[in-house]
């Protein structure tokens, strides 16, 4: 019998003016997302990510320290408690990308990974930052990650995270596949334009590269004042081929959701041995600064 396992997406528009008390946009856009789960939930979905930093608009497209107050602790924050609540209400378990406080004034892009029985098993942080005009300013609000590539045995799957920009850098992409996760979840908040392209472009050749799973969450709509560009939605689950096997409209919310046949990684890797051939003793330059 196929090891299949249903997996699900959340791609939504933030749900709350950006002007509004912090807290306010952080209760109206859970409330959002605790809809859409209960959605993926009566469809029976297993594993379920949502967008990067999924409580909020994408700040980073200004630099005010107002939006500090957004942070959250790991795993003992109130977002994190009520996604192991609804985890172990489900049986599903829940990518949780939000803004992480680790001390006071020490802060990370951070995704929590709650198992089906609602167990916190670990984070992933962000590793590679941008600060890239215009609009992604995210030195200002985030350090680099500090806990390399893990990767998490849940209930259905062992799965990787790797957050939006962390997608340009095959490395650790690689690290992921040695570390063996069978799916990688890349939640984004990625806009109209120069990326645009890449964006079905590069994940794809990472599964190919490392025979998993992909799944790429990006937001939609304008965010306003900053009206930085669209963020174009598109979100999808990738193949071990490099096929993309279910796909998000451009300007919707929406939930994506897919079956993983997860024996097609053996499968490929068995024809592609491309972890076998690695010739990691010539590799010295990629680890130089």
């Amino acid at each position: 019998m196929a090891r299949t396992v249903k997996c699900g997406l959340i791609q939504a528009k933030n749900a709350a003016p950006t002007d509004a008390p912090i807290e306010e946009i952080k209760r109206v856009n859970i409330e959002k997302h605790l809809g859409l789960i209960e959605q993926a939930a009566k469809q029976g979905v297993k594993i379920l990510c949502m967008q990067e930093v999924f409580t909020t608009p994408y700040f980073c497209a200004e630099q005010q320290t107002r939006w500090y107050e957004a942070v959250e602790k790991i795993p003992n924050g109130p977002t994190v408690k009520l996604m192991q609540e609804t985890a172990r209400k489900h049986g599903m378990v829940i990518i949780v990308p939000i803004y992480e406080e680790e001390i006071t004034g020490v802060y990370y892009n951070t995704a929590a990974v709650i198992d089906a029985d609602g167990k916190y098993l670990g984070k992933y942080r962000k590793n590679h930052i941008p600060h890239v005009a215009p609009g992604f300013w995210e030195k200002f609000y985030f350090k680099p990650g500090n806990l390399g590539y893990p990767t998490f045995e849940t209930a259905y799957a062992r799965i990787g995270v790797y957050i939006c920009y962390d997608r340009h850098f095959p490395e650790g992409a690689r690290a992921l596949g040695l570390n063996g996760a069978e799916i990688v979840f890349n939640p984004s908040a990625t806009v109209a334009g120069l990326s645009e392209y890449l964006w079905k472009l590069e994940q794809p050749a990472h599964a190919v590269a490392n025979g998993y799973f992909i799944a790429a969450i990006n937001r939609v709509g304008y965010e306003a004042p900053w009206n930085i560009g669209e963020f174009y939605g598109q979100s999808y689950f990738c193949d071990p081929r490099g096929q993309i096997i279910a796909q998000a409209p451009r300007d919707e919310d929406a939930l994506v959701v897919a079956d993983l046949n997860l024996d097609m990684i053996r499968e490929v890797r068995n024809t592609w041995q491309f972890f076998r051939d690695r010739r990691p003793e010539t590799y010295d330059l990629l680890a130089r600064e």
